[in-house]
């Protein structure tokens, strides 16, 4: 099994130190984020990895080619010339997935002890697309999942904005707003963990250009496609790129 590790991200949220420095190379318990990435990807047994750059991208494979790659076979997608977000990160790296079957997208500054063994067997049971490791926590952007675990929407409750993805014997279409939803079975706001588990099916799919998000592939493909939400069970989580966790 493949992964990619997202580590093109500006890191705003964690200046000063990214005014020089990638985000990846931040340090919290004396590794960086990067090798924290990589020693959470290895302890599910994965050992080739994919590795989008793009702030300060020479430090990061400076950095890799110094500590030998920490054992892994680690290949660059360098978007030094232009950050494609996560999806278009994603999308730009699909040729290097062609001869695997499902794999896992995490982004750099997540730290977590989520039981990559555990998620990548609910993708494989649920036949989704895609499925995406969520939690009970406080945020101010949520996913919104009926009793299946089967992506339905999402809401933002800074801004009060709220999208219904899917249809419904409700009569409710694709985007109506949540607000239309009577007859839906409820929903359920879980907060995404920054790791998810691929098919890659997804990727004739993806008809989005340039630059955009995976939140936004993944509302649009949910209107037709099964994504999936996999609650995860670990203690550990923290968005170390975010002083928040909004």
């Amino acid at each position: 099994m493949k992964a990619m590790i997202l580590a093109a991200g500006l890191g705003t949220r964690l200046k000063p130190f990214t005014e020089s420095h990638p985000k990846a190379l931040f340090e919290i318990n004396g590794k960086t984020l990067l090798e924290h990435a990589i020693d959470h990807l290895k302890s599910g047994g994965i050992r080739e990895v994919i590795i989008n750059v793009h702030h300060f991208a020479r430090q990061i494979m400076d950095y890799l080619d110094q500590h030998g790659q920490f054992g892994m076979q680690v290949t660059i997608s360098d978007e030094s010339g232009e950050l494609l977000e996560t999806g278009g990160g994603v999308k730009k790296a699909a040729w290097f997935f062609q001869d695997c079957g499902s794999f896992i997208v995490r982004n750099v500054d997540i730290l977590s002890d989520l039981d990559l063994s555990e998620i990548i067997h609910d993708h494989h049971t649920s036949g989704s697309l895609a499925t995406l490791a969520i939690r009970s926590r406080e945020t101010s952007r949520y996913f919104l999942f009926n009793e299946q675990m089967q992506l339905f929407g999402w809401e933002n409750r800074k801004t009060g904005e709220r999208l219904l993805v899917r249809g419904s014997s409700s009569g409710v279409t694709s985007h109506d707003s949540i607000e239309k939803s009577v007859g839906y079975d409820p929903l359920h706001p879980y907060a995404f963990s920054g790791i998810q588990v691929l098919s890659p099916q997804i990727f004739p799919l993806i008809s989005e250009t340039g630059r955009f998000s995976l939140t936004t592939l993944y509302l649009r493909l949910a209107a037709a496609q099964k994504i999936t939400g996999y609650l995860e069970k670990g203690e550990l989580w923290k968005d170390v790129g975010r002083m928040t966790n909004d």
